[in-house]
């Protein structure tokens, strides 16, 4: 399954996407946005932006095999939770991305 995922006070919240999905999807139509997303699913008594935690998204490349792009901040004990949530079958390529894209407070 493809979706999105943050790590919140050191717990997985994963949310993987469902075609018809009404809020949070991304313009490719496959996956979730995490910026559209983050007002859906936020805890409750949380004020923080959705770029503020660390997060990563499940897709898949090309030749259809998974891969998790990740903040470097989240550990490797992580990936194999995320991989759990998703329903991976096969080993994922796990990218580290510390691009803007992922970037979350303890990179600023």
């Amino acid at each position: 399954m493809r979706g999105v995922f943050w790590i919140v006070e050191g717990e997985l919240k994963a949310y993987a996407f469902e075609p018809g999905a009404e809020y949070g999807v991304a313009k490719s139509g496959e996956t979730f946005n995490h910026r559209l997303l983050w007002p859906h699913v936020r805890p409750a008594k949380c004020k923080k932006e959705f770029d503020y935690y660390p997060r990563g998204r499940v897709d898949y490349n090309g030749k259809g095999r998974p891969v998790i792009y990740i903040n470097p901040n989240i550990g490797d004990e992580y990936v194999e939770q995320i991989a759990k949530a998703f329903e991976l079958t096969e080993e994922p390529i796990v990218k580290y991305d510390g691009s803007e894209h992922y970037k979350c407070y303890l990179d600023r």
